[in-house]
């Protein structure tokens, strides 16, 4: 259930640090009644989302190599190739020779001058085919960053195209790439990216004629408050989604070259969930080489197509969301949003959430367990407006189906800063989510994804 030490660390670190330098209150409070009756924190974190996705989109920007296709679902495909490069994988030591071209969207300023900001994209890479994200932006004083390289990401296992991987310590000593995430290092002092620009490098093996296709890539971007709590909302209408319940902890011990096992396959887990709930899931092919003595093998086969092998777990929010793109039909993005209210909004239209938190055991009750960060499933509401969850760290698939109390849930998933167990501050992912839909959603899907800026 628990991301293993990453950029959530190096966060947490400076947290400390600024601390100590007056920047919060570095005591911790008594209990969590106590955090939770402090007086609200300021306002909810003002989030863009801007997503690449139509004809119009792809034909936009600029091209080598590349072109658009359109149809019912408009993609990015390599054209005429721009030319040849070098690629050792990290991973495994092969080097090998890649056909590549290459897209750069416009650029994007987004409504928030950002902190952070979290790309994602859904392709489809055959065989010997991958995909490179990458983002370079402006800060608010003119000055440009590099091109970071937000991953370097295939369906595939490495067999015959490259390991899915992150790219950690990057940074030019103003911003880094957290794995998953461009975080400005010093957001208190003002600092804030005003645009952004992604470039997608489309790669496959000389000759080959094969493509990547890209339907859909962007970013959210916001700025993130400090906070410790954040203020009640008012209930909506109540609904539960009927969503497959799936344990993590019945797969503990399985596959421990992915991330040592189920136990902390939380997101892989909850993505399964959300993908089975719109139809879709792997064939019997895809599961062939799961040991037919363990249940559930989709949950295997996702933890394996989701692993991070730089972050060396399954936990890199913009994989899940890709590979579940991978899925006929599918959509999917990493988000941020801003309110419960939005969730329930959601939830309303048919639309479920995998929501990333961090708590101490006694902040959530009915949890049972404490967590540095942890991926659940919203599937809906009660009257009294209290949050349905199919939690993954349960210890069977009829034990996933859990009612945490409102004010409680909110807060945690909401926040952006918490005290751990030993009293020091260390962070929150202040409401980030993923939202996975079909390509032809209801109306009212179609119009919610859109209030939140997702098209």
């Amino acid at each position: 259930m628990t991301r293993p030490a990453s950029r959530r660390t190096v966060l947490t670190a400076a947290l400390a640090a600024a601390a100590g330098a007056g920047a919060v209150s570095p005591a911790p409070p008594a209990s969590a009644a106590t955090t939770l009756s402090q007086a609200p924190a300021a306002a909810s974190p003002l989030v863009d989302n801007r997503f690449w996705a139509s004809y119009d989109d792809w034909k936009g920007g600029s091209h080598s190599g590349t072109r658009a296709v359109p149809g019912v679902r408009p993609g990015l495909v390599v054209g005429a190739p721009a030319g040849r490069t070098d690629y050792t994988d990290p991973h495994t030591g092969k080097k090998a020779v890649w056909e590549y071209a290459v897209w750069t969207s416009p650029v994007h300023r987004p409504a928030v001058p950002a902190t952070e900001v979290i790309a994602s994209w859904n392709a489809r890479t055959p065989a010997g085919t991958w995909v490179q994200v990458q983002l370079s932006g402006v800060y608010s004083d003119g000055k440009a960053t590099p091109w970071f390289v937000m991953g370097r990401w295939t369906s595939g296992d490495g067999d015959s195209d490259i390991c899915r991987t992150s790219v950690d310590g990057q940074t030019d000593g103003r911003s880094t790439i957290w794995t998953d995430t461009f975080s400005v290092d010093d957001p208190a002092g003002g600092l804030r990216l005003t645009s952004y620009r992604l470039r997608l490098t489309l790669c496959r093996r000389p000759g080959s004629g094969l493509t990547p296709t890209v339907w859909r890539t962007g970013a959210m971007a916001s700025d993130i408050p400090d906070r410790f709590t954040v203020p009640a909302s008012v209930p909506g209408p109540a609904r539960e989604l009927i969503v497959p319940r799936y344990s993590q902890n019945t797969h503990v011990g399985q596959y421990p070259e992915y991330d040592n096992g189920g136990e902390a396959w939380c997101s892989p887990t909850s993505s399964q969930m959300i993908i089975e709930y719109w139809g879709r899931r792997p064939n019997a092919g895809d599961l062939a080489w799961v040991d037919p003595d363990f249940a559930d093998p989709q949950i295997c086969h996702a933890a394996r197509y989701t692993y991070d092998h730089r972050y060396k777990g399954c936990g890199n929010w913009p994989f899940n969301a890709a590979y579940a793109a991978t899925y006929r039909g599918m959509n999917a993005v990493v988000t941020r949003l801003r309110s419960l209210r939005e969730l329930e909004a959601l939830v309303r239209t048919g639309i479920p959430a995998m929501t990333s938190q961090s708590f101490l055991k006694e902040e959530l009750t009915g949890a049972g367990y404490g967590t540095s960060g942890h991926l659940m499933t919203v599937i809906g509401f009660t009257p009294a407006g209290d949050v349905i969850a199919n939690d993954p760290a349960s210890p069977t698939n009829e034990a996933v189906r859990r009612v945490y109390r409102r004010r409680e849930w909110e807060n945690i998933w909401l926040r952006t800063k918490r005290y751990n167990a030993g009293g020091k501050v260390v962070s929150g992912t202040g409401g980030v989510c993923y939202l996975y839909w079909p390509e032809n959603p209801a109306p009212a899907q179609r119009k919610a994804l859109a209030v939140l800026g997702i098209h």
